[in-house]
């Protein structure tokens, strides 16, 4: 019986029991508006099912069990023997296995899949994000297996199976299969030519030996890895099974699991190869060019998954603020409280509107479209600088809205503010996004041609946007110094990309909102200072959630 004194009142329900995507209309309108319309219909089904599982009490359940009772490592089994496995939660496998069923690694192999399975991830992964980092090198591994075709004929299927088929054996034995990815050394890290793991032919013709130290790790627990390795011929890539097509395990010694600051659901190691044998993928020498193409598919799902986590704890804080009340009303109806909620809802929305779009320009790739394949070589690194920078300042600012309830544990909060420096580092710093672009603008002209046809697509529609966009023409222009001010540009230039999308394709007060505050200059440094004839309440009406 609860005491006369424990009467709980003005808190707010749990955000639960709802429709994760369909709640979304960002995210919703983008999928109608990128896909087929012969596709739409079963595309909503199959999406408003995931997100009405992604939106329960069952995966949130989920993800919190998973993230607290992280994975173990294995060593030795009980008679002394070299296993190398990771023990999770089976929470973990729950959440995996709901989202590989659900197609979050098949976007190759059916039309519209990468909209699909964008909309997918950044829907499922609001439950937990940590089992994303096996998803997304296990979908990125496609495009760079396709460049040894006998390998792709056998891995294929497997990576893009909806059954999730969980267990050590050899390939040929399994119903479906993850991959994860070892690039980075201790002495090298993002430099990766400077990898000083040696790779030594062996006679069976494509076979290799490798010895050496993988500082980063990703996913320990797959069935195969992507790995580069210093071959005769040079730097190269490599695939290595976990176990051999005879049953026996590779030599896979994994000397520990990361103690990272979040995604602790998630296991992140050190391994060793000391005569690990490895089939040669693509070309020997040409390593880099080999697995670029997962780097690229990876550094996408960055964005994705920094989207994802904009998205719910901005859910999260307008939830909070529509049912709590403070200093005589519900803080929601609170003008300043408006403009913070506003001014967030705005960063996510560009942040999910942008992410599709370079989904849908996969599709295009997919299909032979050049131009959207040369806009993927520049607005990739572009929007993944960007997008997974404002992560942790959106995450930080949704916290604050709660009070001090945002920063206890038991809101979901400071799990999503652990995991959004994640994506930022991932795939490449900040640096290495913005020295990527440098590449590609000196490098592939038709790159650049591309971006700019994109922003030409909203020309004269804002004001502000034209001013910025002419700005960008100067900055391009002008050489001197190109590599100091590299974060500036590349910082523009999603300002501009994230303006044009949101003037062509969201309602008119997100539009306006975004042009006068980001591009116009009508902006403080911190969120919630937009102008105060922002019609904040119509932003943030749009970006809530309604239970029931």
């Amino acid at each position: 019986m609860a005491s006369r004194t424990h009467t709980v009142t003005n808190q707010p329900p749990p955000l639960v029991g709802y429709d994760v995507f369909g709640a979304d209309l960002a995210l919703s309108e983008a999928v109608e508006r990128h896909l087929d319309p012969a596709l739409l219909s079963e595309a909503r089904t199959e999406l408003s099912e995931l997100g009405r599982a992604a939106g329960s009490e069952q995966a949130q359940e989920w993800g919190a069990q998973a993230n607290e009772n992280p994975p173990k490592l294995r060593t030795h089994d009980r008679f002394g023997h070299r296993i190398d496995e990771v023990e999770f939660h089976p929470a973990w496998h729950r959440l995996l296995g709901h989202a590989v069923s659900a197609g979050l690694t098949s976007a190759w192999t059916r039309p519209g899949g990468h909209v699909r399975r964008a909309a997918g991830f950044l829907t499922w992964t609001q439950a937990e994000a940590g089992h994303g980092c096996p998803l997304s090198m296990t979908h990125a591994a496609v495009p760079a297996l396709r460049a040894q075709p006998d390998l792709a004929a056998v891995w294929e299927p497997l990576l893009t199976s909806r059954v999730y088929d969980e267990g050590l054996r050899p390939a040929g034995e399994k119903a479906g299969a993850l991959f994860g990815m070892g690039m980075t050394e201790k002495q090298g890290g993002s430099d990766v030519r400077a990898n000083t793991t040696r790779a030594v032919p062996l006679a069976e013709d494509g076979a290799f030996e490798l010895t050496g130290h993988k500082w980063f790790c990703s996913a320990p627990m797959s069935d195969g890895f992507l790995v580069l390795g210093q071959a005769p011929g040079g730097l190269s890539c490599f695939l290595v099974p976990r176990v051999l097509a005879d049953g026996e395990r590779n030599v896979f010694a994994i000397q520990r699991l990361k103690d990272k600051l979040g995604n602790r659901s998630n296991a992140s190691s050190e391994v060793e190869f000391d005569g690990t044998w490895a089939r040669l993928v693509g070309e020997e020498g040409r390593g880099v060019r080999t697995i670029i193409e997962m780097v690229a598919a990876t550094r996408l799902d960055c964005t994705l998954g920094s989207a994802a986590l904009m998205r719910q704890a901005v859910a999260q804080a307008i939830h909070h603020a529509t049912y709590r009340e403070a200093f005589g009303g519900v803080l929601v109806d609170k003008p300043l409280m408006r403009n913070v909620l506003a001014d967030l809802a705005l960063e996510s929305e560009a942040a999910t509107t942008l992410a599709l779009r370079l989904a849908a320009a996969y599709d295009a790739a997919g299909e032979g479209d050049e131009r959207e394949r040369a806009l993927l070589r520049l607005a990739v690194p572009v929007a993944k600088y960007w997008v997974t920078k404002r992560c942790t300042p959106v995450v930080a600012e949704a916290l604050e809205c709660l009070g001090g309830n945002g920063y206890v544990e038991e809101s979901g909060l400071p799990r999503l503010l652990r995991e959004s420096p994640l994506n930022s580092l991932w795939e490449g710093s900040g640096n290495v996004q913005a020295l990527d672009v440098l590449r590609a603008l000196q490098r592939e002209p038709g790159a650049l041609d591309a971006f700019l046809g994109e922003l030409g697509l909203a020309r004269g529609a804002d004001h502000r946007l034209d001013a910025a966009v002419k700005q960008l023409f100067q900055e391009l222009a002008d050489l001197e110094g190109i590599e100091a001010r590299a974060r500036r540009l590349v910082e523009r230039m999603a300002l501009v990309l994230q303006g044009a999308l949101l003037v062509r394709f969201a309602p008119p007060e997100v539009a306006d909102a975004f042009c006068a505050s980001r591009l116009g200059g009508d902006w403080g440094t911190v969120f919630g200072t937009l102008p105060h004839t922002a019609p904040t309440g119509a932003v943030v009406e749009r970006a809530g959630v309604r239970l029931g």
